[in-house]
């Protein structure tokens, strides 16, 4: 029998796998370099739409780049380009559907700039541009629901929508019509309210809107943070602006009376106290602190040989009038001179009176006294000091009790 068919078999067999093997290389070939050029998209992507001008998805960051820069008569008709190759390459490319829109926005083709936006948000709600974009959109039709719900979208989907969103939103919340849709919107407590609520505490320029705000969810039952506002107290306190500290303080601490000191058994533990709460005052040779004892709390305080000043304070809006103070301590042992008082000081820091702090082993640890508010002195400072003791071991001692109120 000849060998010759079989021969001829194998050839041929051979041909086919060498082709094959090639179409495989091929595949492979242009299957990593899609691959790498899709990794390669953030830093070059001139170089990653060379290895793989086909892919949609690359094409459409081109658009998407150039649109960034700013659309000009000289690359609008480029980045059109682009977009429209890259949805014709992957009808997915969210990010060419919303260049493209904006294109036809810019040339004042209203409805085709509508049609490709809802498409770029069928494809996705997570892509930044399309709710910028959205935004914007809704902004110009005076949409105000519109737009904090595209806010909502881009800041819970989105980890740079905060770095460029906080900045406006802040500036509007000024606006009290955009305040209430804001409300409603932070109601549903999204995850970025939190961030939110803490960063317009520093930042916002409107402290008495960001005051309104706060005061507004804390009757939803939604709460900024401690810290956050006690920042928004003391920065509009800085300002003057006592009034809207007051209404936001008052929201906070429902019992709170303005004709009084607060807290008088320092029942309030607080890890950011506000000017309005007691604030202990702590330095170089000065340690304070309020602590728990038993079902309320106490004022400690240590300071050094030679070492003498403010220890605590709370501020005060106290009508012009006479008061009277009264209080108790504990471990107060200090020569005359040296022993701490409680002054009343007006809003300029000048003490307008002091009732002193005799040794605890005196009449049970109690004293009292009368402290007077002048008619030009309407904002005060109630403020425990220590003066310098040089004996062995500076001074130390406690306050468990405190009140100042309208003499009878």
């Amino acid at each position: 029998m000849s060998r010759q068919p079989l021969l001829q078999r194998s050839a041929a067999e051979w041909g086919v796998r060498v082709v094959l093997a090639l179409l495989l290389a091929a595949i492979a070939f242009f299957g990593i370099a899609r691959t790498t050029a899709y990794a390669l998209r953030e830093k070059d992507l001139a170089l990653a739409h060379v290895m793989a001008p086909s892919d949609g998805r690359i094409t459409a960051l081109k658009a998407e780049t150039l649109l960034q820069s700013g659309v000009t008569a000289d690359n609008v008709r480029t980045i059109e380009r682009f977009a429209v190759q890259a949805l014709r390459q992957d009808p997915t490319a969210v990010a060419a559907a919303s260049a493209l829109g904006i294109i036809k926005q810019t040339r004042g083709d209203a409805a085709g700039a509508q049609r490709m936006l809802a498409y770029a948000e069928r494809l996705s709600r997570r892509h930044l541009q399309t709710q910028l974009w959205a935004i914007e959109e809704a902004v110009a039709k005076g949409d105000i629901s519109q737009a904090l719900r595209h806010y909502d979208i881009a800041l819970r989907t989105s980890r740079q929508a905060p770095d460029l969103l906080f900045p406006v939103l802040e500036k509007s919340i000024a606006d009290p019509t955009v305040r209430a849709a804001l409300v409603r919107t932070l109601a549903a407590r999204p995850a970025w309210s939190t961030s939110f609520l803490d960063h317009i505490a520093g930042t916002a320029p409107d402290q008495a809107a960001t005051a309104e705000l706060y005061v507004a969810l804390h009757r939803i039952g939604v709460e900024a943070s401690q810290g956050a506002q006690a920042e928004v107290i003391d920065t509009l306190i800085a300002r003057g602006n006592h009034d809207a500290a007051w209404q936001l303080y008052r929201e906070i601490r429902p019992s709170a009376r303005r004709d009084r000191a607060r807290d008088p058994r320092f029942a309030l533990l607080l890890d950011h106290p506000t000017p309005f709460d007691w604030v202990p005052v702590n330095g170089t040779g000065i340690s304070s602190s309020i602590q728990r004892n038993n079902d309320a709390g106490l004022f400690d305080f240590v300071v050094s040989s030679g070492v003498g000043g403010v220890v605590l304070s709370q501020r005060q809006l106290l009508a012009p009038g006479v008061y009277h103070l009264k209080g108790h301590s504990i471990g107060i042992d200090l020569p005359e001179d040296a022993r701490p008082y409680w002054a009343l000081a007006c809003g300029d820091g000048e003490e307008r009176g002091n009732v002193d702090v005799p040794n605890s082993d005196q009449a049970g640890g109690f004293f009292t006294g009368q402290l007077i508010v002048p008619a030009d002195c309407p904002v005060q400072t109630l403020m425990l000091v220590v003066r310098p003791s040089y004996k062995v071991g500076g001074g130390a001692g406690q306050i468990d009790q405190i009140e100042l109120m309208p003499a009878r």
